[in-house]
């Protein structure tokens, strides 16, 4: 390509004149910056506009421990409630219900707490 360059200008008698297609291929070049620098500016908008600024990242992140403070809710309520059923399982000799049986009541509960740490069931209590 830079052979290219050299038999254009020499072919211009060196003065610096440029071809036809070297004007042609300038102005698609201009016209591409143009149409890029409008695409970056539309996209810059596009995520000002969406709330993606400088206070994005304290509500990202209030959200994330959010999430990991439901989640551990459920979690919890469900190994709570399976260890309390293997607890009454070595206790009484009944093996697998105990554990079963208490595994889906924690699951109930860790459901229940995510609802109630959520807001939903104190939504649905003032309407009624």
């Amino acid at each position: 390509m830079a052979d290219d360059t050299h038999k254009g200008s020499k072919q211009s008698g060196g003065n610096g004149d440029k071809t036809p297609e070297e004007a042609a291929l300038s102005a698609r070049l201009g016209s591409l910056e143009q149409r890029l620098a409008h695409s970056r500016d539309s996209r810059k908008i596009q995520t000002d506009q969406s709330g993606s600024g400088s206070e994005d990242g304290p509500a990202r992140a209030s959200a994330m421990a959010l999430g990991f403070r439901l989640s551990s809710e459920l979690v919890a309520g469900v190994l709570g409630g399976a260890a309390l059923g293997w607890g009454f399982d070595r206790l009484l000799s009944i093996s697998p219900w105990g554990l079963i049986v208490f595994a889906l009541v924690g699951f109930i509960a860790g459901v229940i707490n995510v609802m109630r740490s959520a807001g939903v069931m104190s939504k649905q209590s003032e309407r009624l």
